[in-house]
């Protein structure tokens, strides 16, 4: 496998910057949809090298940032029975629902826990056979395989104190469903490489045709994203639309079989909510109903919940690209890391994270002087 360090290669990056401003006869509109994608665009200083000729928009990228509020208060409230064990992802814990926090929750008396993977919570209901472990699942289809396992095997150790709160969501849908509002503005996309490391690229094609916007799958590295870039603005020069594989040492136009048997085993695709979205069509992960005694909103009941608000926040706006987060009245004010109004500030993927750490585009980013 080839090193990173050639990825994030300055000089190779610099010479990507020129070819993409030497083809580029007019500024085109790109999204990245992976937040992992936004940072590090950010932090290499690519948006800014590039501002004359590509303008970067940010959409959907992280999944924390798009679990319904109505999940998270659930699992607050879930949290705070006495016989309840709520484990999750570390970046969970401080992204706010209606009426707060994992991390609030958690203040008030609640058995709330960081875990590093699904499987970690199995093993807790294995040592804690009189409590009930509740695993809240999050993320795109990069972590639904982990959770498909963790299921499948709760299954297998005929573990009845253990459950699910299930808000996986699906990257293509939500693509679909920015291409379809009214005040679209994008040219093409920036496809998350670690999503099509699992579901390939080939169901792009549809997505390339019905829309005629080019798609490029990248990595996360300097030199990945100039090549996907360059890669769409060469597609958009030329008239010309088609999906490319610009990370071929990690995808496969096919994904990766095992993974997508599993999801497929444990889940079926459903319309959901998205915080900022409303209801996606087909945008979710649903338990499969042989696994429902696994969902803990069949084993505890539907607490009520009410639906998302955002108040002073403008996250839908910032997850459907149609702001910065700068242009928000609040971002760097009232809105830091420390008191997150929303949950793109609270996530390490969140693109309001992401220009709160690098968008003034310090010495250290080494692209960002023209």
């Amino acid at each position: 496998m080839k090193l990173v360090d050639e990825f994030r290669d300055v000089a190779v990056a610099r010479r990507l910057v020129e070819d993409i401003q030497q083809r580029a006869t007019r500024r085109w509109v790109l999204m990245e949809v992976c937040g992992g994608q936004t940072h590090s665009l950010l932090r290499n200083g690519i948006d800014a090298a590039l501002a004359d000729v590509v303008e970067l928009i940010h959409g959907p990228g992280c999944p924390v940032c798009v679990t319904p509020a109505e999940d998270i208060d659930l699992a607050c409230q879930l949290a705070q029975q006495p016989e309840v064990i709520l484990s999750s992802f570390g970046d969970m814990l401080r992204v706010p629902g209606n009426a707060g926090s994992l991390l609030d929750a958690k203040t008030r008396g609640a058995d709330v826990r960081m875990v590093y993977s699904p499987l970690d919570a199995v093993a807790l209901a294995q040592r804690e056979p009189q409590r009930q472990i509740i695993f809240f699942a999050v993320g795109f289809e990069t972590t639904a395989p982990t959770t498909a396992l963790a299921v499948l095997q709760a299954e297998r150790l005929g573990l009845k104190n253990f459950s699910l709160i299930v808000s996986h969501v699906r990257v293509l849908p939500a693509m679909e469903l920015l291409m379809q509002a009214s005040d679209n503005r994008v040219q093409g996309f920036l496809a998350a490489g670690h999503v099509c490391t699992v579901t390939g690229f080939a169901a792009y094609d549809d997505f390339v045709g019905e829309f005629h916007v080019p798609v490029a799958v990248t990595g996360f590295e300097p030199v990945d994203l100039l090549v996907g870039i360059r890669d769409c603005v060469m597609q958009l020069e030329s008239g010309r639309v088609e999906a490319t594989n610009c990370y071929g040492r990690s995808v496969r136009r096919s994904g990766n079989a095992e993974a997508q048997r599993v999801i497929e085993q444990a889940y079926a695709i459903s319309d959901g909510p998205w915080r900022g979205f409303g209801i996606v069509p087909r945008g979710v992960l649903r338990l499969r109903p042989e696994l429902q005694r696994f969902d803990a909103t069949q084993r505890f009941g539907v607490i009520e919940s009410r639906p998302c608000l955002f108040n002073e926040c403008r996250a839908p706006d910032v997850l459907s690209g149609r702001i910065k987060p700068p242009d928000c009245r609040h971002f760097g004010a009232s809105c830091v890391p420390e008191t997150p109004l929303g949950a793109p500030m609270v996530s390490s993927e969140g693109a309001c994270a992401a220009y709160y750490r690098y968008g003034g585009h310090t010495a250290t980013a080494p692209l960002a002087a023209k």
